[in-house]
């Protein structure tokens, strides 16, 4: 039988991991609640580039334009998983997402270029023989749109030298608190469906930031395109692309401190659990030498009678 002194200590011990999940707890809610806010704040740019995508959409100089056809080529994917952990099944849940994609559109290691935003995915791939170009850190919440504009620029000279035909992004996307669902979006070719669903998904289905009503976006009624509607996809269709990755880790980070914040309160709620398990055993053990002690007390002054 476990010793009081013993138990005291794993009582203190408990509550001392206690103190600090419930303190990672709280942090993960702010810097969730963070990513939401830089996401949702940059959303009347990301739509605006796609009403005018979409009103150039009939153009001649658009139907030619590469990054809005479809070339041969390997499949490149980016991967957005954590370099941090204590959050659940978040990353594997990324990983297995790729794998079936992979496997169900019957590619080989051959078939596929990898680039990785966050270490867990790039090792993982790179370690069953994938070509894995692009490791890229992703520890800090306070990545920008210019952080991530090398890892794009990198993809699209591998779409116009011919390497690479199809882009696709693999991420944990935020539905809401108790909520994320591993996603797969395709970047290049970009089409008018998919800007819009990421223009829509920018918002969670549930929660603070969720949208009263259904949204819809006042476009303006035509567009005076100069220098030329060319010049102009020049610039935007690259911005898009590098708007779809930005935004694909932003819903990761989301993500990210949402799974962990919701492991850190069970780990919270089991370490409470455990110190009144303990505290009941602990009076158990007490209140049992104590009447044994009674009972040594009783019988000895019975015998000196």
């Amino acid at each position: 039988m476990a010793s009081l002194k013993n138990i005291k200590l794993k009582i203190h011990s408990v509550k001392k991991t206690a103190t600090v999940t419930h303190a990672m707890e709280a942090v993960s809610a702010v810097k969730m609640r963070k990513s939401q806010e830089r996401a949702l704040g940059s959303r009347a740019y990301a739509a605006a580039a796609l009403s005018v995508l979409e009103r150039l959409a009939g153009t001649a100089d658009v139907a030619k334009h590469p990054l809005l056809n479809e070339r041969e080529g390997k499949t490149a994917l980016l991967i957005i998983t954590s370099d941090k952990g204590l959050a659940g099944s978040l990353n594997s849940a990324v990983i297995r997402k790729a794998e079936q994609e992979i496997s169900s559109r019957g590619f080989t290691t051959s078939d596929v270029v990898i680039t990785a935003i966050g270490r867990r995915g790039g090792d993982y791939f790179a370690n069953r023989g994938y070509d894995v170009r692009i490791k890229h850190e992703n520890v800090s919440d306070g990545v920008s749109e210019d952080d991530i504009r090398e890892i794009t620029n990198k993809l699209l000279q591998w779409h116009a030298a011919g390497e690479i035909g199809k882009c696709f992004v693999i991420y944990q996307n935020f539905i809401s608190t108790f909520e994320q669902q591993p996603s797969m979006r395709q970047i290049m070719p970009i089409t008018r469906e998919t800007m819009r669903e990421m223009v829509q998904g920018i918002r969670p289905a549930r929660g603070k930031y969720a949208p009263a009503a259904q949204e819809k976006p006042q476009y303006p009624a035509s567009y005076k395109i100069e220098p030329g509607a060319d010049v102009v996809l020049q610039s935007l269709l690259p911005k898009l692309i590098n708007i779809a990755v930005f935004y694909a880790l932003l819903e990761n980070k989301a993500s990210e401190h949402s799974a962990r914040m919701v492991a850190m309160k069970s780990a919270t709620d089991k370490a409470k659990d455990m110190v009144k398990t303990l505290t009941r055993t602990f009076n158990k053990i007490r209140q049992a030498a104590i009447t044994r002690e009674v009972s040594e007390i009783t019988s000895g002054i019975e015998a000196m009678r």
